[in-house]
């Protein structure tokens, strides 16, 4: 009887080879420092390194890129800004910043050097597409590469859905991602101002608020475009760690009445995952009904 074959020896973390070859560079005392974290989009790496270990950034970025056998190793520099949600990043290995994201069978390109796409955010684009049923009518107010509306149109079978983003680089990823995963012809980009683009109002039966700090200023413009019988929206936000889900259902809650909408069952939150120290992104999901169209549209309720 053959003698069973000895065990492989289990591999080593990427972070404790990187730091081999830094050591060997450039010493003990700089590979300590070289943290364990990095967020893996496609062939891109994107690292947080502190400035402290600026001089060897190249060297370290090589390391990265040599172990995990991506293209491309960019460090962020400061924190995503402004309302187009711009990533601060530096190349430190590599050249090109396009990629492709594969989520359960789900194609997303992109270029990650000049738009967002949040590896954390993974279990909520794959529940996006549980949520929608087939057949409704669906709008994602804050679109972006198609976190979203992709996976409405392909895995919840909507049978439109309407993808706003004023942001002309993320609008032509969104179409071109709508072909890649042949949607194409039910996913409909607009290119423009959420708050002012012309939408069919009383049309849909869910609205995606994906935009953080907080997406409650858009409440009132989710309400406008549901169903006069209702339908669902989905607001993201960012609060205080203590209490974060009810902290947020309340917010949305009381959104939803300020702008004369009416909970037609308790809102429920779930966090997403931690937004800096002590805060949580959660994500509420309410069934609401929109105010009668004698309460007034709201461009007129919020003069």
């Amino acid at each position: 009887m053959p003698e069973p074959s000895p065990r492989s020896p289990r591999r080593r973390p990427p972070a404790e080879r990187v730091r081999d070859r830094i050591r060997a560079a450039a010493g003990d005392e700089v590979a300590r420092r070289v943290p364990n974290g990095y967020q893996r989009l496609g062939r891109v790496l994107v690292l947080r390194l502190p400035a402290s270990l600026r001089p060897f950034f190249r060297s370290i970025g090589e390391a990265w890129r040599s172990e995990l056998g991506v293209d491309t190793v960019l460090v962020r520099t400061g924190p995503i800004t402004g309302e187009l949600r711009t990533p601060r990043v530096e190349t430190i290995a590599g050249g090109g910043t396009e990629t492709e994201v594969v989520e359960h069978g789900i194609r997303w390109r992109f270029d990650a050097a000049r738009l967002m796409f949040a590896a954390g955010n993974r279990v909520e684009r794959v529940r996006a597409g549980t949520l929608v049923r087939p057949g409704e009518m669906v709008a994602d107010l804050f679109a972006g590469v198609g976190y979203f509306a992709i996976p409405a149109a392909k895995r919840g079978r909507a049978c439109e859905v309407v993808a706003v983003d004023r942001n002309p680089m993320a609008v032509r990823y969104l179409e071109e991602n709508a072909r890649r995963n042949g949607v194409a012809d039910r996913v409909r980009a607009v290119l423009g101002d959420n708050r002012t683009v012309e939408l069919p109002l009383a049309a849909f039966d869910r609205v995606f608020l994906g935009y953080l700090p907080s997406a409650l200023p858009w409440v009132p413009r989710a309400l406008d475009l549901l169903r006069p019988e209702g339908g669902w929206v989905h607001v993201h936000t960012v609060v205080d760690a203590r209490a974060a889900v009810r902290t947020a259902e309340t917010l949305v809650a009381e959104s939803v009445s300020n702008a004369s909408g009416e909970l037609l069952a308790p809102p429920k939150g779930r966090v997403v995952k931690p937004y800096g120290p002590g805060r949580n992104h959660v994500v509420v999901d309410a069934k609401v009904r929109p105010p009668s169209p004698s309460v007034g549209s709201a461009a007129s309720r919020s003069r």
